[in-house]
């Protein structure tokens, strides 16, 4: 996917993660697991990642969330699965630093594209960044949830 893409085209996907999310399921106890939530909006989200030989088995995630906080996390879900720890690393990298206005490479971004415009929104940044950081701290060692 280019990145000169439409803001209609934009809101389309970003819809269409959020009414059809993909990934949006619970993993078993295999699943290494964080609970995110946002003080200043509604999202209550648990990301749940699967590492075998140093690859995204799996990811899924479920709770509740804004359309763009479930939209970012359903486009995560789809990068990250099938990538090794240090190809999703560099998505995740990638990502934060364009949501934050800052130099990324949008040729590894695919669909996650659609939240080039979140900087210009400070207080979506948190809502878009949710599932992310959440695999980020997962890979830091922060589990946090305790089931």
């Amino acid at each position: 996917m280019h990145f000169s893409i439409s803001q209609e085209m934009m809101r389309e996907i970003i819809m269409d993660h959020y009414q059809n999310p993909r990934n949006k399921r619970e993993g078993d106890d295999s699943y290494q697991t964080i609970y995110m939530d946002s003080t200043s909006c509604i999202d209550k989200i648990y990301i749940q990642i699967k590492i075998v030989n140093n690859v995204f088995e799996d990811v899924c995630w479920h709770g509740t969330g804004c359309a763009i906080s479930c939209a970012s996390t359903s486009i995560m879900s789809e990068l990250l699965k099938g990538k090794t720890v240090e190809e999703g690393n560099k998505i995740i990298d990638n990502y934060v630093n364009m949501i934050t206005g800052k130099e990324y490479d949008p040729e590894i971004l695919d669909e996650a594209i659609v939240f080039m415009n979140t900087s210009r929104q400070p207080s979506r940044i948190k809502c878009a960044t949710i599932g992310f950081n959440g695999v980020r701290k997962l890979l830091s060692g922060e589990d946090i949830y305790e089931r």
